[in-house]
């Protein structure tokens, strides 16, 4: 059966083995069979360079790039900074934030996620001055050891930060999903970001439409596999 799919949100890393187990599974039973495999962002929990020696990042280029199937790669908003030496040992064709597809006769956008929630302005200042290009090469110049530092105090100033911020601030702005739709002409959205797996019908421009949200690998895997029968999000044991 011909198929895509889709996956987001897995945040790999060290102290997560039983997640990294589940993908390499997911990577050696169900991605095989299939017409291409999209990662949708937050692969990794965290990506400081890809200099970085982590044994973590090395098994899993090696899993990739073992696939017999094309896969590329969304940045998300813990794995920006993931670049081509990476992307070449494993095999990743780097997509820009947003991608407009032609799959099955469907047209669909694919992205991250992160950029529909404009509710929260401060994540969204924070992100604007992150992806400033002259900040990440001095970022890529310090020491490893100084950048994981950084890394790990970013990641508690965020975790801290999101404790005080309602649910609905940090969900996607109806009106910032349906202006990208809209902007690319596609009646489907995938994205990931938000950890809130779902099928949300819409309507747009008179039309019915879709947006489909991936889950995030806590407990259990999620993906979205695209057919010629449309979209179906699809949960499973690790």
């Amino acid at each position: 059966m011909s198929r895509t799919l889709f996956i987001a949100d897995l945040h790999l890393c060290q102290e997560e083995p039983a997640i990294t187990a589940g993908f390499l599974r997911f990577l050696a039973r169900e991605a095989p069979h299939c017409d291409a495999l999209y990662i949708l962002g937050d692969l990794f929990e965290a990506w400081i360079g890809d200099d970085d020696p982590n044994p973590l990042h090395h098994q899993v280029a090696a899993a990739l790039k073992a696939l017999p199937v094309p896969v590329y790669f969304i940045h998300g908003n813990r794995d920006f900074l993931l670049g081509r030496r990476f992307a070449r040992a494993s095999g990743l064709t780097l997509l820009p934030e947003e991608q407009v597809l032609e799959r099955y006769g469907q047209r669909l956008l694919i992205m991250h996620g992160d950029t529909l929630c404009t509710d929260d302005q401060g994540y969204q200042r924070f992100r604007a001055k992150v992806h400033q290009r002259w900040l990440q090469t001095l970022f890529l110049a310090l020491p490893l050891f100084i950048r994981k530092r950084i890394a790990v105090r970013m990641r508690a100033d965020s975790k801290q930060a999101n404790q005080h911020k309602s649910v609905s601030i940090m969900d996607v702005n109806q009106a910032a999903v349906e202006a990208a739709m809209t902007r690319q002409k596609t009646p489907l959205l995938i994205h990931g970001h938000t950890h809130r797996p779902a099928i949300h019908p819409l309507t747009l421009m008179g039309q019915p439409a879709q947006r489909a949200v991936l889950g995030a690998w806590h407990t259990r895997g999620s993906m979205i596999q695209l057919d010629a029968d449309g979209v179906r999000l699809i949960d499973f044991d690790l």
